[in-house]
C-alpha cells in the first residue's frame, strides 16, 4: 500500500499523462504481467494440476464467462448505462503477479495453490476473447458507429496471436531441450550444472522481454509448467516480489490521472462476489474433495492488478473513462481480499469452528467433568468441549479419572 501511494504521489507531483498508455509504458506493464505469469505457473504444482484438469479447465472457461457476466449485470442494473458491461472484462480475471506475489501462505493447501495459480494464468486468453465480441455490442450501445479499434483484428487477428504463442512456446521448448543437452558438452571452467542454469536463465530472461514486447503471455504461461530448474527459485522468488511492488508504483501513476470512486467501488465489490460465487457455487461441481477452507480461500482469490491496467488502457482508446473506474476497483478489490486474509489468519470463533479449528478451552475447563450439557445451558464451545465423551484424552495426552 505505501508503495501504492508513493506512485500516486509521483504522479500529482509530475504530470505524467503523456506516459499512461504508450508503448514504453505498456511494454512496462507487459514485461511485468510476464514476470507474474511465469512465476505463477512456475509454482504450480503439476500433479495437483493433472488430478484438477477438469477443474482449471471449467474455471478458465465457464468461470471466466460467469464471472464476467454476473460483474457486467451489476454495472449496467446500477448504472444504466449499456457500456459498462466492458467493465466486467477488465476485472474479470485473476492477477497472476499477484498470486505468484502473495499466494505462498500456510492458509491454502497445496493443491488449491496450484488451482488457483492455474485458474489466475490461463483465464486470460478468455478474457481477450470476451473483449474482442462484447467490445462491439458495448460500442454500439453507447452510440457510436462503425467498430471499435480493440476488436480491429477480430476473431482473425485472436487466431493470428495463437499462432505466435504456439511459435514462440515451440522455439523455447527447442532452445531448452537443446540447451540441456548441449550444456555438458560446452568448454567452460564453470560445472555444466552451472553453465546449464546459466543458458535456462538467458533462455527465460530473453522469452519474457519478447513476450512483453508482443503481448504473448499465453506462451509466457505454458513455458512456466515446464521451464524449470532448481537454480530458478530463489531468483525467481526476489524478481516476482521486486515485479510486485513496481506494479504497484506503475498502478499509482495510473491513479494520479484521476479517478471515479463510486463505479469503481462498486465494480470491485461485483468482481470480489462474483469470484465467491463461482468458487464456492460452481467450482465444487468440477473440483471434488476440497475442504472447506480451501474453498473459502478460492472464493476469496479475486485478486487484480496490473493485468487490468493493461485491459483498462486497452479498452479507454474506445471507451473514455475506463482507466478511472477500474483504478478504484483494484484497490477495492485488493482490500477485500487482504480483509479477508485477516480473516483466515485470525477467524472469527464461528467461522474457527466450522472450519474444524481446535477449540481454545481455558485451563478451568480442561479440569472440569465432561458432561452433557443442559437444554437449558447456552450452545457454547464451553458446552461442546464438556459433551466429549469421558473416553476422549485430554490436551496433555492423558486421560481424565
Amino acid at each position: 500500500m505505501g508503495t501504492l501511494i508513493f506512485g500516486a504521489a509521483i504522479g500529482r507531483a509530475a504530470d505524467l499523462s503523456a506516459l499512461i498508455g504508450t508503448g514504453g509504458y505498456v511494454f512496462g506493464a507487459g514485461l511485468l504481467l510476464a514476470i507474474g505469469l511465469f512465476g505463477s505457473t512456475y509454482a504450480i504444482d503439476l500433479k495437483a494440476l493433472r488430478e484438477d484438469l477438469p477443474g482449471v479447465l471449467a474455471a478458465v472457461t465457464l468461470g471466466v464467462v460467469l464471472k464476467a457476466s454476473l460483474i457486467a449485470g451489476v454495472m449496467v442494473m446500477t448504472f444504466g448505462r449499456s457500456e459498462y458491461v466492458v467493465l466486467g472484462i477488465a476485472v474479470a480475471q485473476i492477477d497472476p503477479l499477484s498470486v505468484a506475489a502473495l499466494g505462498r501462505d500456510g492458509r491454502m493447501s497445496p493443491r488449491a495453490r496450484s488451482l488457483l495459480s492455474a485458474w489466475a494464468s490461463f483465464d486470460d486468453p478468455m478474457t481477450v476473447l470476451l473483449t474482442l465480441y462484447v467490445a462491439g455490442y458495448a460500442y454500439a450501445a453507447a452510440g457510436h458507429e462503425g467498430a471499435p479499434t480493440v476488436a480491429g483484428g477480430g476473431a482473425g487477428g485472436y487466431a493470428t496471436g495463437l499462432l505466435l504463442n504456439a511459435a514462440l512456446l515451440a522455439g523455447v521448448s527447442l532452445l531448452w531441450w537443446a540447451g540441456r543437452r548441449a550444456a555438458p558438452l560446452l568448454p567452460s571452467a564453470l560445472p555444466a550444472r552451472r553453465t546449464g542454469a546459466t543458458l535456462a536463465g538467458l533462455l527465460v530472461v530473453a522469452m519474457l522481454v519478447f513476450a512483453a514486447a508482443n503481448m504473448l503471455m499465453l506462451a509466457v504461461g505454458v513455458a512456466g509448467l515446464f521451464l524449470r530448474t532448481e537454480a530458478f527459485g530463489k531468483a525467481l522468488d526476489r524478481a516476482v516480489g521486486g515485479a510486485f511492488l513496481v506494479a504497484f508504483l506503475a498502478l499509482g501513476l495510473f491513479l494520479a490521472q484521476g479517478v471515479d470512486v463510486l463505479p469503481g467501488f462498486v465494480l470491485g465489490l461485483a468482481a470480489f462476489g462474483a469470484q465467491a460465487v463461482v468458487a464456492l457455487g460452481v467450482m465444487p461441481l468440477f473440483v471434488r474433495g476440497l475442504d472447506l477452507r480451501d474453498r473459502i480461500a478460492l472464493g476469496v482469490g479475486q485478486q487484480n492488478g496490473i493485468t487490468a491496467v493493461l485491459i483498462a488502457l486497452t479498452l479507454e482508446r474506445d471507451f473514455p473513462g475506463t482507466v478511472a473506474i477500474v483504478g478504484p476497483a483494484v484497490i477495492t478489490v485488493n482490500l477485500l481480499h487482504g480483509t479477508a486474509q485477516v480473516l483466515q489468519a485470525h477467524p472469527p470463533r464461528l467461522w474457527r469452528g466450522r472450519c474444524g479449528r481446535e477449540e481454545r478451552d481455558t485451563g478451568v475447563e480442561r479440569l472440569l467433568p465432561r458432561e452433557e450439557p443442559s437444554a437449558q445451558e447456552p450452545l457454547t464451545l464451553g458446552a461442546l468441549a464438556r459433551s466429549r465423551p469421558p473416553s476422549d484424552p485430554l490436551p496433555n495426552g492423558r486421560s481424565p479419572a
